[in-house]
């Protein structure tokens, strides 16, 4: 479980920084930093097993016949990146609390950026691809909130919709290319996967698997040409550059390549696709980044150029390239790290990060300058810092790397991406702080340490890793090599390798970089000069026409008009299921037809007609509300005579309800409805529901004529209704034990609809006279003249001790006998709901002394409790228990904890069905009807009743 625990608690912590920031801004970023610390320390504590070459599991069983486990592993290659996120996002937590502004909300910001670093967690220690696949969706979520951070910068909000657009759309290619791969191997688990090469590249499907899963990778890691998103995401706060665009999220296409790398890598398709595409990144964007004037766009393209380095190595497919990928993984992330967060000193303290504007910033800022000079010298691949280690190796790799029958090529462009990355590299340094200071520039200063701090500390790992390579570094540049490549690596790094090919290009990139800086200003002009395909421009012009498109079909379809929604559901459901009648074999049904007796022939024939009735009627609301009633009736019948005397009973019961309410409800709308369609559109939808029909009842005939290929559950039900739910009435024993949970919903679902109803009627009240005019139909009808007659209140007032003993009656029998709670709450709500119809609402109301609040909260609540005891005795939640009680002189008889739960469904209906009528009955008064002070309609002179 630690596994899980170290993935979680990001998650988990993300909501202290927005709880801790009411205790100030030190408070919330020493909440953030802890949770990371303390993922961190957990990790840490596995390192010394990982690095003997063990590999930690965690097997967490969720849906294993869908093969959708919460499985976690770590070997080398996720300590190496969990390390990563989990580190540089300390380093991060601390610089962002005195970069971001007073005015900027830092409790969001650390919530943000932990539920990223979960997500990025997520994927690295994931043993499931399925699993994976949520992880990795949620980085490009959580990634569209920290890039749109701040929501006031049109640049960052449409920074964040194309980085979202387009890792998305390469996330969906992915999915298909893992799901691909999971139905070759039989298994989703990535370390089943892993052992499975052979079967894999021989598989018809390896070749699509490989294209989707590497779109996903590519266009995460701003691989060509899907590299244009990362540097318009550069609008987000510096914070944010440094950890999603150095070390983590673009790193996240890195590291799935890496981790599949042992049974994707080897062959000619992908060493032409990840190679290629790899060298082209690397060359174009380290061309792009020479000529940027804005420091995080620099940055930013030379981000995407060592992606490409990386992903290049990797495309070589052995196994020194993979090792040399690893560790270039391990130097990029200390040395980007620590510029993007000087560029964001630098705009700290000069207020700009236009290169054309900044220089000579040595003098007034010192320590940003030793902290760049080393950083930047270690991205030029200057000895003997970290950043010439792995591009000497690199340069070897490349030189004996054959492309296409072309010995030089390879060699030749490599050499130009890394002249290219020496001339951005000293650019960014010389134009920035060498030269004479700028006298536009107000005052420029280091900031305080807790600025500086964390880019010091990086830049100290990159000279480390460079002067002692083997001791702080190559253990772990073994563990995680040895992850990728299957076998075990021992790597050794050392600075001089004599004077190879690798040398002689590496000489050449560092005075070519010179020379191509020197010549910078006539270079520039001449690429302002030549044109050239704006990315920003094509994506706007992909995206607006599609959108366009989709806006347009939206209106269309979803215009507000329901018959045009059920219209397009039906067609689509008896288009389906006429495809699926056609495409199989038929045979007819071998069971015997059941002789038809006259009397359910005319309940059927009673059912059609009346169905029949309230279309043809249907705009008279009075009489399609009389109709539905008598379908509801026959409805009921028909579940007695086939006997089942539960559901015609909760039947007839929900109906009298029903039709009460909605007649009460009828007074305040007109008799009959508008016509609201042509006769052409009801002919259309006639047809339709015709076919919908006959579609329906086809099924349920060819169902009914054949045996089930699958057992049915009805004889677990009836099999085990006494002996583990101690009742003999199945349907109750299924409503409040084996389906008790959905009996829970349904009753929290009622409650909550009569609590709509209730609001819904205080908003028309609370709106005063401008509602006014909805209410005045029943004003303009002629009283009966006995709208409490005294014979219907009498006969209500004997009805009602009777009624409710039947409901208690029906309530004490439904465990083993036709009742239950929702009946019994149904018929004590009819008796109640008589009393309103006898004598008037204010009067009945006025001797109320239970809230029906109160009521549907209590039987919720005691439903719910019901529930929870079943856990104190280990069973799961709602699992009933049963006895048997003597107590003389009566006989033994059984007592059952679902009687609880029954009796919290029985409030909870009592309770909605009479606030839903207490609701209707307030808008009558506000429409106008008489209050009663009496229960009948006429009083003597001295106030007595008749």
């Amino acid at each position: 479980m630690s596994l899980a625990l170290i993935v979680a608690l990001p998650f988990l912590g993300a909501f202290l920084p927005g709880l801790m920031i009411r205790s100030g801004r030190n408070a919330c970023a020493v909440s953030a930093g802890a949770i990371t610390s303390l993922a961190l320390v957990m990790l840490g504590l596995h390192a010394p097993a990982v690095l003997r070459g063990e590999v930690i599991q965690t097997r967490i069983d969720w849906l294993p016949q869908l093969g959708l486990n919460a499985n976690f592993f770590l070997d080398g290659l996720g300590l190496l990146f969990a390390g990563l996120i989990l580190g540089i996002g300390l380093l991060i937590i601390l610089y962002a609390r005195f970069y971001l502004d007073r005015r900027d909300p830092m409790g969001q910001f650390y919530t943000y950026l932990l539920l990223f670093q979960g997500a990025m967690v997520g994927i690295v220690l994931s043993d499931n691809i399925l699993l994976l696949l949520v992880f990795w969706e949620l980085t490009s979520l959580s990634s569209f909130l920290l890039i749109g951070y701040w929501k006031h910068l049109p640049e960052g909000r449409q920074g964040a919709r194309m980085a979202l657009t387009v890792t998305g759309m390469g996330g969906l290619a992915m999915i298909a290319g893992m799901l691909i791969l999971g139905q070759i191997v039989g298994s989703y688990d990535l370390s089943v996967i892993l052992q499975n090469k052979e079967a894999i590249q021989a598989s018809d499907w390896y070749l699509p698997a490989l294209i989707l899963i590497l779109l996903g990778a590519f266009t995460k890691s701003a691989q060509f040409p899907f590299h244009f998103w990362l540097p318009h995401a550069m609008a987000a706060p510096t914070p944010v550059s440094a950890y999603l665009h150095s070390a983590t999220m673009v790193k996240a296409g890195l590291f799935l390549m890496a981790r599949l790398w042992p049974v994707l890598a080897g062959t000619p398709e992908w060493f032409y696709i990840v190679a290629t595409t790899g060298l082209v990144t690397m060359v174009v964007a380290a061309k792009i980044a020479l000529f940027k004037d804005d420091l995080k766009a620099l940055l930013a393209f030379s981000t995407v150029s060592h992606l490409g380095l990386i992903t290049m190595l990797l495309g070589f497919g052995t196994q020194a390239a993979a090792t040399v990928a690893v560790f270039h993984i391990i130097n990029h992330a200390t040395f980007k790290a620590a510029l993007f967060m000087v560029a964001g000193i630098v705009d700290h303290s000069t207020h700009t990060r236009d290169l054309k504007l900044l220089g000579g910033l040595r003098r007034a800022m010192p320590i940003t300058f030793a902290i760049t000079t080393i950083a930047a010298l270690s991205m030029a691949g200057i000895p003997p810092l970290n950043g010439f280690l792995s591009k000497e190796l690199m340069l070897e790799e490349a030189s004996h790397t054959v492309w296409a029958g072309i010995p030089w090529l390879l060699p030749v462009l490599a050499t130009i991406g890394a002249l290219f990355s020496v001339a951005y590299s000293f650019r960014f340094l010389g134009h920035t702080f060498l030269g004479q200071p700028r006298s536009q520039l107000d005052h420029p200063h280091d900031p305080s340490v807790g600025l500086w701090g964390a880019p010091a500390f990086l830049t100290l790992l990159v000279v480390l890793i460079g002067l002692f390579p083997m001791l702080s570094a190559a253990w772990l540049i073994d563990a995680a090599a040895s992850a990728v490549t299957g076998e075990a690596v021992a790597v050794n790094i050392y600075h001089w390798h004599g004077f190879t090919a690798a040398f002689w290009m590496s000489v050449i990139a560092i005075l070519g970089g010179f020379v191509l800086l020197m010549l910078h200003a006539p270079l520039n002009r001449l690429w302002l000069a030549t044109p050239r395909p704006e990315a920003k421009r094509i994506f706007d012009g992909i995206v607006e026409p599609l959108a366009a498109l989709a806006r347009g079909l939206t209106q269309r379809l979803h215009d507000g008009a329901l018959t045009r929604y059920f219209a397009i559901a039906t067609v689509a459901i008896v288009a389906a299921g006429f495809a699926a009648f056609l495409g199989g074999a038929h045979s007819p049904g071998l069971r015997p037809e059941t002789p038809v007796e006259i009397v359910p022939l005319i309940g059927w024939f009673l059912l059609i007609a009346s169905a029949a009735a309230i279309v043809s009627f249907h705009r008279n609301r009075l009489l399609a509300l009389v109709l539905v009633g008598v379908i509801g009736l026959i409805v009921s019948v028909g579940f007695a005579y086939l006997a089942a005397p539960d559901l015609a009973l909760t039947q007839i019961s929900v109906e009298v309800v029903t039709v009460i309410l909605l007649l009460l409800a009828l007074n305040f709308v007109p008799k009959t409805t508008p016509f609201e369609s042509t006769r052409l559109r009801r002919g259309r939808d006639g047809v339709i529901a015709t076919l919908a029909g006959l579609g329906s009842g086809a099924l349920i005939y060819a169902l009914m004529m054949r045996d089930s290929a699958f057992p049915s559950i009805s004889g677990y039900h009836l099999a085990n209704a006494k002996t583990e739910g101690g009742g003999t009435n199945v349907v109750n024993v299924i409503l409040v034990d084996f389906r008790g949970y959905d009996t829970f919903g349904e009753i929290v679902v009622l409650g909550i609809a009569a609590l709509v109803i209730f609001a819904l009627t205080e908003a028309i009240l609370r709106a005063g006279p401008a509602n006014d005019r909805l209410l005045t139909w029943v004003q303009d009808q002629r009283d009966a003249g006995d709208r409490h007659p005294l014979m219907l209140v009498v006969a209500t007032r004997m009805v009602l001790p009777v009624a409710i003993m039947v409901g208690v009656y029906i309530f004490l029998r439904g465990h083993n006998e036709p009742g239950g709670g929702f009946i019994a709450g149904l018929v004590v709500a009819i008796a109640l709901v008589m009393q309103y119809m006898a004598s008037g609402f204010a009067w009945t109301e006025a001797r109320q002394r239970v809230d029906y609040h109160a009521l549907i909260a209590a039987g919720v609540l005691i439903a719910g409790a019901a529930g929870v005891g079943a856990w104190f005795t280990g069973t799961a939640f709602l699992t009933s228990d049963f006895g048997y009680v003597t107590l003389p002189p009566l006989a033994p008889f059984e007592l059952a904890t679902a009687m609880i739960f029954d009796a919290g469904v029985f409030l909870t209906v009592l309770g909605a069905v009479m606030l839903a009528l207490a609701s209707i009955s307030r808008i009558a008064l506000r429409a106008g009807e008489k209050v009663n002070t009496a229960p009948y309609d006429t009083d003597l002179p001295d106030g007595e009743v008749r």
